[in-house]
């Protein structure tokens, strides 16, 4: 059934192929292949494959079951019931453009995997981005032999990360420190507050950032809050689909509310069924075209010194630990499941409230006089003049600058 073939490589090692061919009445209904760098190895895969393949039923899966691992790729995709994500969709489809994506399941040893993670490294992206695709492809690998009974083989996807790691092809995303500074978060709610007095119908960015800050929401959890998930006794709000490891679609929480972050959302007038009727799109842009007019981020600067919209919440949560909050009373608010993420506070001394007499949180928390959002098909105020009734693009999208 198997054979082992020695061949020379170009560096003058040898390879280990090991072959296994089954027949049925004179027809080939199995062919698995598999090089190795040493023959016991081969021999013992020949072994284990024999084995396996011996098992009632295992035959007629495995001759339907040795795709190449686009095939795979595309089928997670398609068959996964829980929501993946833009993200890592994007990451998985674009890892079919590379060399690996055309090997057979049977064929991809880590040697390959290291091979498809150093090639990505080499396309110009950082360690940390590499270990990104490594993980959602290991995701992968770790369902298609027990979920479709390819051979993908989940210590395979394994020993790559190991070696990976040795030759720093991967690592671990850094933790940002970056936090906005009052001078800085005076210039934005300064811009934001001017730009909304113009034009009452985009986003109210001054208390968006002050609502991120103070409630230590990211931001697409900010656009899902609906009246109907905040609880104004409780202080509590329901967080539609956090953000957790693994596990995000229908994982709904409830978190606290800082007295700064209820009156913030007591502030907004009822426009919709969402508490801030915007999109991530309008949002992200609009806090990112400010940072860039103000001069608080460049084209020049090193990306761990802009400043993101995800760092006002590092700041929310830095606040509360400055204000001498344990890590459960914290976690409340946060979110956090696991109090180990939170560890990385509390080296922080106990300075107080740094917003405490904030100017700029009356602003936010009061209410906006003409606030509005621009209904669905209807063009912004401005447009509308010279265009007449003309349909417009999602007017939840308008601020997005699209």
């Amino acid at each position: 059934m198997g054979s082992i073939t020695p061949r020379k490589r170009k560096n003058g090692s040898t390879a280990y192929l090991a072959q296994l061919v089954i027949k049925r009445d004179g027809h080939t209904v199995l062919r698995q292949n598999k090089t190795f760098d040493r023959r016991q190895a081969a021999a013992a895969w020949l072994e284990k494959r024999e084995n396996e393949l011996s098992k009632p039923g295992a035959l007629e899966r495995a001759a339907g079951g040795d795709p190449i691992l686009a095939k795979v790729i595309d089928r997670y995709i398609e068959e996964s019931e829980k929501e993946l994500g833009k993200t890592k969709t994007q990451v998985l489809r674009s890892i079919k453009s590379f060399a690996i994506a055309n090997k057979h399941c049977s064929q991809i040893g880590s040697p390959d995997i290291v091979e498809f993670a150093t090639e990505k490294l080499n396309s110009g992206v950082q360690p940390q981005t590499v270990g990104n695709y490594m993980s959602h492809l290991g995701a992968i690998f770790s369902i298609a032999r027990a979920a479709w009974g390819y051979e993908l083989d989940p210590q395979t996807m394994a020993d790559a990360w190991t070696v990976a790691k040795k030759l720093g092809i991967v690592s671990k995303s850094k933790e940002r420190d970056r936090r906005p500074t009052m001078g800085e978060l005076n210039d934005l709610m300064t811009h934001c507050s001017e730009r909304q007095r113009r034009r009452n119908s985009s986003a109210p960015m001054q208390k968006i950032i002050a609502f991120a800050i103070f409630s230590t929401r990211r931001q697409e959890e900010i656009v899902r809050i609906r009246w109907s998930d905040l609880d104004v006794e409780g202080k509590r709000v329901l967080v539609r689909d956090m953000k957790n490891p693994g596990e995000k679609k229908g994982n709904d929480v409830w978190c606290d509310l800082t007295d700064e972050a209820l009156q913030i959302t007591l502030s907004m007038p009822k426009l919709a069924d969402e508490i801030f009727p915007y999109t991530t799109d309008a949002i992200g842009a609009a806090f990112t075209r400010a940072c860039y007019l103000l001069g608080i981020n460049t084209k020049n600067m090193p990306e761990e010194k802009r400043l993101k919209f995800h760092d006002l919440r590092h700041d929310g949560v830095s606040r509360l630990f400055e204000m001498g909050w344990n890590i459960p009373h914290a976690a409340a608010v946060s979110g956090h499941r696991s109090w180990q993420s939170l560890k990385r506070y509390t080296h922080l001394r106990q300075i107080g409230d740094k917003y405490a007499g904030w100017t700029w949180l009356k602003v936010a928390t009061a209410p906006i006089p003409g606030l509005r959002i621009t209904k669905k098909g209807e063009l912004p105020r401005r447009l509308r003049s010279k265009r007449g009734s003309s349909p417009g693009r999602s007017a939840l999208d308008q601020d997005s600058g699209r």
